[in-house]
């Protein structure tokens, strides 16, 4: 038991990464990432509403009716989603406006419909907890880890705070503007992926198809 709860809460940081294994809540971390800031919190409320909904799901699964599943599902990560949006407008104004509709958008994000839809649904709270924590984790590694490449490398600070003193104030760095446009998250999400398929092999995607040698290629 103690094997299966660990499994749940340690295998989607690296082996299982919602992110760089699924390829899913890429909106979020091309969106958001370019502020480390944002970044911590955008993870913090996708890991809340994912904890929350697993558990709830979790808890009602049994009765549940296999038609309805879905909307009940969706009902119940879209009532997590407007607490947690309410109460960022309420306690964190500013912030709420930097993330504007991307909290909102936690609705249709894969990773907590995919959660609920194929774990919460099928084991008790606890390991549903667990799991749903995991996921989160794993996510906010990776959304964070783009922000810091981004923001350090775009702005030369992190948090406000400067990490690297600008040519301009007679420092030798020169901010890049290009780690600052959302097309860079695709490319360090990329290299991130590639580093831990290096690593892993077994992550790697099988080809669709077999490459066929022809007649007029085999008598060359």
């Amino acid at each position: 038991m103690k094997t299966r709860l660990r499994r749940a809460l340690v295998t989607p940081l690296v082996d299982e990464n919602p992110v760089t294994l699924h390829i899913l809540g890429i909106c979020s971390a091309v969106a958001i990432t370019n502020s480390l800031y944002s970044a911590l919190v955008m993870s913090a409320a996708l890991t809340a509403v994912l904890c929350f909904s697993s558990v709830v799901i979790s808890v009602i699964r049994r009765h549940l009716p296999h038609s309805v599943r879905i909307i009940v599902q969706v009902t119940v990560i879209a009532s997590a989603v407007i607490v947690v949006d309410e109460m960022l407008q309420a306690f964190a104004p500013t912030t709420s406006q930097i993330l504007s509709v991307f909290v909102g958008l936690i609705i249709t994000n894969c990773i907590v419909l995919g959660r609920a839809e194929a774990f919460a649904a099928h084991n008790p709270p606890g390991v549903s907890l667990l799991d749903a924590l995991g996921n989160g984790l794993g996510f906010s590694l990776i959304l964070c880890t783009v922000a810091t490449i981004r923001e350090l490398f775009g702005s030369g600070g992190l948090l406000g705070r400067e990490i690297f003193t600008s040519a301009a104030a007679g420092g030798w760095f020169e901010p890049v503007g290009l780690f600052l446009l959302p097309p860079s998250a695709f490319f360090i999400i990329g290299g991130i992926v590639w580093l831990i398929r290096s690593y892993k092999p077994q992550q790697r995607e099988q080809a669709e198809f077999e490459i066929i040698a022809t007649d007029s290629v085999r008598n060359r």
